[in-house]
């Protein structure tokens, strides 16, 4: 899969032109006519066609400042930018048909990661509602398998925070002339794992048996014994031998520390919104 990833590095090359924008105009944007006060108009028709003609970016980012600056930092970066953005995922539902024109989506989850209980889920939804719309992720963490878990959720890039601005651009058009976007470093520092022979710690499949899914399914929604015992047709005390056996094999002291380490095991399906 690496091989048809693409890294990034402003060092390397100067910004390229943006390349093969998602543009999705009206009809009447295409055939307006001119009447007998086309020339009274004619400023408005020509401002109208070069704002269609700019790249259309759509932020999601529930914290106000970082909104507001990354906005102001991209269009500050590249004019051809116009940028909309909005504080969670119902109020972009809300709006997305008054924006046909969206180029491209950045969605910022912070310090959450993508293996956080929901996380994934609802960029996959992001990912089905925009389509054919690109979404890029932009996260506070560098790590392979958060950007790995990005890319099989449907996202079509990953920007961390630790880069630049003019990065950041670069990723967009990359992203816009049909590639994939991740960061150099990442590549570099897998490239090295592999070369050392080591690879990324992942859960182990076939940690637990169908029945200890099951009862970890349950840990995971902070289900109580008997409620466990109930739902699964076991004797409580099957269920209590259970867990003791998860947390055994996850090294957990407590139900608490189980639900938080098989976060990274079970897939999500549902959560909080972004």
């Amino acid at each position: 899969m690496l091989d048809k990833i693409q890294g990034a590095d402003r060092s390397s090359r100067e910004p390229v032109a943006l390349q093969h924008r998602h543009s999705y105009r009206s009809a009447a944007s295409h055939g307006a006519e001119h009447d007998s006060q086309s020339e009274h108009n004619g400023g408005y028709y020509a401002r109208r066609d070069a704002d269609l003609n700019r790249t259309h970016v759509v932020i999601i980012d529930s914290r106000q400042l970082e909104r507001q600056c990354l906005a102001s930092s991209l269009s500050a970066q590249s004019p051809d930018l116009e940028i909309v953005s909005f504080s969670n995922l119902d109020a972009w539902r809300q709006a997305k048909s008054r924006h046909p024109e969206t180029a491209v989506i950045l969605l910022h989850i912070g310090n959450r990661k993508i293996t956080d209980f929901g996380i994934a889920a609802d960029i996959s939804r992001v990912v089905s509602e925009a389509s054919p719309v690109p979404v890029i992720v932009i996260a506070d963490t560098e790590e392979m398998q958060q950007i790995v878990k990005a890319l099989e959720c449907g996202a079509k890039g990953f920007i961390p925070t630790t880069v630049t601005i003019g990065v950041a651009v670069e990723a967009i058009e990359l992203t816009l002339a049909g590639g994939a976007f991740v960061p150099a470093s990442s590549i570099l520092a897998m490239q090295s794992m592999i070369d050392s022979g080591h690879t990324p710690e992942r859960p182990v499949n076939g940690m637990f048996t169908a029945r200890q899914m099951a009862v970890v399914d349950a840990l995971r929604r902070g289900k109580a014994n008997k409620i466990i015992a109930y739902e699964l047709n076991l004797r409580e005390s099957t269920v209590k031998v259970h867990v003791r056996n998860i947390m055994k094999k996850l090294k957990a002291t407590n139900r608490t520390e189980v639900a938080f380490k098989i976060r990274d095991i079970l897939p999500e399906t549902a959560g909080p919104g972004i």
